[in-house]
């Protein structure tokens, strides 16, 4: 389910949702990318050697840029995966570029150099666009490598270019419009392209995973908007990515069972034990500790038909078990994980999320309206919606509200 909750996560990502922060790192992180696969080109010979092998055996029309390249025009510009490889070189080819210290990825290496070059293939495309699919990118890598650090790194894996390649297929494919499912192709072609080992950190090879890994996602994306298909869930499967690559056990441990202790009033609100639709499960505690687990979440989007009939959510709904317990408050509960190894994960929840005590921060709440009414009446128009609903008390004439947006 890994793979599907990283798709759909993507696919519903919106500009709206990305905070001032977030966007202003984001900026930030790009123009650094430019400044290191700029200043890497002109002043190291790796980059230079891998345009000068590829580009007239293997290269396309020339529609995306060789950022360093500014010589001359017949070397400033290449076909896309061209492109990519060799500004995803230059860009790391100094060790100079961006880190996510937790993981000790270069996340923009891989993402911006395929990004920019498909962009430029494929304009127009617009800064808010392509900045949001370069956040979607960028924030998948960096979750990947938490997901399997620090075993992963420790082994000998360079975690930026094994992370990259889904990084930048789920950037791209949000570029190209995949819709869940061909972004779930997506990843797992991009996460079969496993590349990178320590060895050869030191030797130009080093860069050359970026840039292959620039190159990989990007094919990931364009192969599965094209209907080439791969495994739905290549990350979470046995013999997936996180199974193959992580040596950490709870990584890769199944849940075996789900104990939730609560108070009696919730069973009988919410006692459904096998909903057969998207309605049915709004009811059903154990449908709802199901998608939390699988999705992360607990949208709409998770309370649907299909979702209450998918069998993975039905495998780990069945694993729930629930008992009351009258010294639990209504908007109170105890978790507690089993694993299929033995090892468990204990959780209390005070505080329901949304009660008095532990309400909606701004953020999520704007997060939550921009989710529900941009997919019923588009980004722009719930944009404009945004900003009327939230200041109703400086109107005017509330009864002019549906012609404000």
């Amino acid at each position: 389910m890994a793979t599907l909750q990283l798709a759909s996560w993507a696919i519903n990502l919106t500009y709206a949702n990305l905070t001032t922060g977030v966007l202003t790192a984001a900026n930030k992180s790009f123009y650094n990318w430019a400044g290191c696969a700029i200043g890497g080109y002109a002043f190291q010979s790796a980059p230079q050697i891998a345009l000068n092998t590829t580009l007239s055996l293997f290269s396309g029309p020339p529609t995306s840029s060789i950022l360093g390249a500014n010589g001359s025009i017949s070397l400033g510009f290449a076909d896309a995966q061209t492109a990519a490889l060799v500004n995803g070189i230059a860009s790391h080819v100094d060790d100079y570029d961006d880190t996510h210290l937790e993981t000790i990825i270069h996340p923009a290496g891989p993402v911006a150099s395929a990004l920019l070059a498909v962009a430029e293939a494929n304009g127009p495309v617009s800064g808010q666009d392509f900045l949001t699919a370069f956040v979607a990118g960028v924030e998948a890598e960096c979750k990947l490598g938490l997901s399997v650090s620090p075993e992963h790194y420790d082994v000998g894996w360079h975690i930026t270019s094994t992370t990259g390649s889904v990084g930048t297929a789920i950037a791209v494919g949000k570029l190209l419009g995949l819709d869940t499912t061909h972004m779930q192709h997506a990843i797992g072609i991009a996460s079969t392209q496993v590349v990178g080992m320590q060895e050869f950190f030191g030797s130009d090879t080093k860069s050359f995973h970026i840039g292959r890994a620039a190159q990989g996602g990007m094919l990931a994306a364009l192969l599965a908007k094209n209907g080439y298909t791969s495994s739905l869930q290549a990350l979470e499967a046995k013999y997936g990515w996180l199974h193959v690559v992580s040596t950490r056990e709870n990584a890769t441990a199944d849940v075996k069972s789900v104990q939730l202790r609560v108070n009696p009033e919730v069973l009988i609100l919410t006692g459904k034990t096998s909903p057969q639709t998207g309605l049915e499960g709004k009811f059903s505690i154990y449908h709802a500790a199901a998608v939390g687990l699988l999705y992360g979440e607990a949208t709409p989007s998770q309370f649907t038909d299909a979702v209450v009939k998918n069998s993975i959510v039905i495998n780990m709904r069945n694993k729930v078990n629930v008992t009351n317990d009258d010294s639990v408050p209504r908007a109170s509960a105890h978790l507690t994980l089993t694993f299929s190894d033995g090892s468990s994960v204990e959780k209390y929840v005070e505080h329901a999320k949304g009660s008095i005590e532990n309400p909606l921060t701004d953020a999520e709440l704007e997060k939550k309206f921009m989710e529900q009414v941009g997919l019923a009446i588009g980004e722009a128009r719930a944009e404009r919606a945004n900003g009327v609903f939230k200041n109703v008390q400086n109107m005017e004439d509330v009864s002019k509200i549906q012609g404000m947006f």
